[in-house]
């Protein structure tokens, strides 16, 4: 049974936010032992800190057991008892057959997202904890192809973008989850254990028992070794990233991309081929990145060849004496006339009413060739009357990690998509040393 805190707090966690423009912070709880100590924190952090400030709770109920109303509804008396308020968001419709984890992922993101506007904010905070993180990167690990496996190694980010508008923070993503439990335990606040998190059908539930063996705690240290090297790997590569496209891109038209030859020659190699992938992602609507072997391979043939066309990750890749140019290819592209509103189109673009479709100038040069421009152009969604069609970052469209914003507002200038807000964090992520 959920019980009060005794009022003590801590701070530490919540100061590096940066909370002084919002009006609402939302927190995500379940009920679990690391949501009830962040919203535990949290709250002793805004009535000392920031008391104008309204912390509202949510609870997501998946309706995916038969428990879930009722732990929500304690969830709901907990907060109560300490003047919090709080929200059940219920994840109504048929659940898929298949890919049923990453479908809930999405729908509680979508669910506190919605529940955070109506709140008058644009920040969730989450209890992700070291503990998590460890787990995260050993799952990661198993699965890494060599190529890339710094880049999914870094981890869980301390935060992430949700559709390109709503933080979601982890400012407990530093500590150990017996700790929390022993805040708890110390000021008599029980928590509830989801069954499922014990389930070895999950491959979470079977790497949590792995780390709760003797040599556990050394597998803890080094997977969190891994992630804040992998971490800073990525920062670094971003802003190299960001800086290859300012120098060598432009947008000779909407869809179409062009890197000037001498990024072929340029002494950051990792870079380059990093930022190739990057766009090869943003021009086809993928996604993901394309393969690092696949990408590579292609790199080395544009560098060795004069005039050729290749296709990866559903971009077309045109090499010309003016420039190596990329854009969709016309393959399998879906209807233009069948624009979902209110959607993402192709991966590419997101339609928005028209009136609320921010004003940009769109990025443009001179010198491409008629007939790629015409190709490009077929690529593009006809919108419905009243709306607009907004250019995505395919790759960061739904999920954007906080240390990827370099690289990420490089290639939205590129484009012409909307500006990346920054991280909640009083000092930005992009901006360290």
């Amino acid at each position: 049974m959920l019980t009060p805190p005794l009022g003590i707090e801590l701070s530490q966690p919540f100061q590096s936010l940066d909370l002084a423009p919002r009006r609402a912070v939302l927190a995500a709880v379940s009920g679990g032992s690391d949501s009830v100590a962040l919203l535990t924190l949290l709250k002793g952090h805004l009535d000392r800190h920031a008391p104008a400030i309204r912390l509202v709770a949510a609870t997501v109920d998946h309706a995916l057991r038969a428990e879930s109303a009722s732990e929500a509804a304690q969830v709901a008396r907990f907060c109560a008892t300490i003047g919090v308020e709080h929200l059940t968001l219920r994840w109504t419709g048929d659940k898929p057959a298949t890919g049923l984890s990453a479908a809930a992922r999405d729908s509680r993101h979508r669910l506190l997202a919605e529940a955070a506007e109506r709140e008058g904010s644009d920040l969730v905070l989450t209890g992700h904890t070291a503990d998590d993180q460890a787990e995260t990167v050993i799952m990661r690990r198993a699965r890494s192809a060599d190529g890339d496996a710094w880049y999914g190694l870094a981890g869980m980010a301390p935060a992430t973008l949700f559709d390109g508008r709503f933080w979601f923070a982890r400012p407990l993503i530093a500590a150990r989850r017996q700790a929390l439990r022993s805040y708890l335990v110390a000021r008599g606040t029980g928590w509830i254990d989801d069954p499922t998190n014990a389930d070895q059908r999950h491959e979470r539930a079977r790497v949590r028992r792995r780390l709760a063996a003797p040599d556990g705690e050394a597998l803890v240290a080094e997977a969190l070794s891994i992630a804040s090297a992998g971490a800073a790997a990525r920062e670094d590569i971003g802003r190299r990233v960001a800086s290859l496209v300012a120098a060598y891109a432009d947008s000779p038209a909407q869809g179409l991309l062009r890197l000037r030859p001498e990024i072929l020659a340029d002494a950051d190699q990792e870079g380059v081929l990093q930022a190739f992938r990057v766009l090869l992602a943003v021009a086809g609507g993928a996604a993901h990145l394309p393969d690092h072997a696949r990408a590579a391979t292609l790199l080395a043939r544009l560098a060795g060849e004069g005039a050729s066309r290749r296709v990866l990750s559903r971009a077309l890749v045109d090499r010309r004496r003016t420039g190596i140019f990329i854009l969709r290819e016309s393959r399998n592209l879906p209807d233009p006339a069948i624009a979902p509103e209110g959607g993402i189109w192709d991966g590419r673009y997101r339609l928005v009413r028209a009136e609320a479709a921010p004003r940009f100038a769109r990025p443009g040069a001179n010198g491409a060739p008629d007939s790629l421009e015409r190709l490009a152009a077929g690529g593009r969604p006809a919108p419905p009357r009243g709306w607009s069609a907004v250019p995505v970052l395919a790759p960061w469209a739904r999920f954007l990690p906080s240390f990827d914003v370099a690289a990420a507002r490089a290639v939205a200038a590129l484009i012409g998509a909307p500006e990346i807000p920054g991280p909640p964090f009083r000092e930005h992520i992009e901006s360290k040393a």
